[in-house]
């Protein structure tokens, strides 16, 4: 686990260092952007001394990574506030729309995998597999296109944008999150489902599985009872992976419905040039990755004891 929180903590670094980068890169200046047209050459000049334009780009990124370590996020360009008070209540909407999408994606993904499993090659299996190589095709903006379309243009059940304010009682809430959530369920489930269902068969080949076959035990009560304990390190792997890559769904559902949660904050701040926003929020995102994977690599070695013991002859 140390080698790994170690890959975790230098995965982290680049990534951050990307995203310096990147932001860097955004064509236009960033002066002319954040004071107009109208500035005149010595107020542009101000604010690029201001902001440490013109040193080199290595020492702005240390600088800013320094600060980044110290708890500073620094100050939004675009409202003068600290970006950390900016972020806060976008990263709650953010991690509340992620909870509740798998809190029912995960049931939905993982029962639809134990059922496929049971019923292997039956019309189930074959309509599951369908359904989940046509949602992992279909990327996530057209996936909440059609939910507006549907649900909301032609149906008129849900509103067609979430940013009605989550509070009021359950009645809000349902119309603020259901059609992101319902997205965001639509487009993790496939690749989770289809995983599980893989765990589970690869278990059901071993010895001991075909030795309870032998014995007339049923199909359904072997996988319940016999593969899927043993199918639980993976599946718990495939859990929270899942959970991870919807943080990165997240950006684009959080666009197509126009939620305020952080993907859509780091796109509008793209545009306005609020790079201290966009930097946080990059940072944010793969802080929340890696987390992610270390805590599957975690409960995937908690799950299957055999992890915890290196191999023979590994150094």
């Amino acid at each position: 686990m140390i080698s790994r929180s170690l890959s975790g903590l230098v995965s982290l670094i680049l990534v951050t260092a990307l995203i310096f980068i990147g932001t860097a890169m955004l064509p236009g200046d960033t002066a002319s952007a954040l004071l107009g047209q109208n500035a005149t050459p010595a107020a542009l000049e101000a604010l690029r001394q201001d902001l440490r334009l013109d040193d080199p780009l290595y020492l702005r990124y240390f600088g800013w990574f320094w600060d980044v370590l110290h708890g500073d996020l620094g100050v939004s360009l675009a409202s003068g506030r600290p970006v950390s008070e900016v972020l806060l209540p976008r990263l709650q909407n953010s991690m509340l729309l992620a909870l509740v999408a798998s809190l029912f994606l995960l049931p939905v993904a993982i029962g639809g995998g134990i059922a496929a499993a049971i019923w292997k090659d039956s019309w189930f299996d074959r309509a599951l597999g369908f359904t989940s190589m046509l949602f992992l095709a279909m990327p996530a903006f057209l996936v909440g296109y059609i939910l507006i379309y549907a649900l909301s243009v032609r149906m008129g059940w849900f509103p067609s944008m979430s940013v009605a304010p989550l509070m009021g009682g359950v009645g809000p809430w349902v119309k603020v999150l259901a059609l992101p959530v319902l997205a965001l369920v639509i487009i993790g489930q496939a690749h989770t489902m289809k995983l599980t269902r893989t765990a589970i068969l690869s278990v059901l080949s071993t010895d001991y599985i075909l030795m309870a076959e032998v014995k007339g035990i049923s199909r359904r009560r072997i996988i319940l009872l016999h593969a899927l304990p043993n199918a639980l390190s993976p599946i718990l792997s495939i859990s929270i992976l899942t959970v991870a890559y919807l943080i990165v769904d997240v950006v684009v559902v959080e666009i197509v419905f126009s939620y305020p949660g952080l993907g859509k904050l780091m796109v509008d701040s793209v545009a306005y040039r609020d790079l201290t926003v966009v930097q946080a929020c990059g940072l944010f995102f793969a802080l929340i990755f890696v987390a992610m994977n270390f805590l599957a690599d975690f409960l995937a070695m908690l799950a299957n004891p055999r992890q915890r013991v290196p191999a023979r002859g590994a150094v």
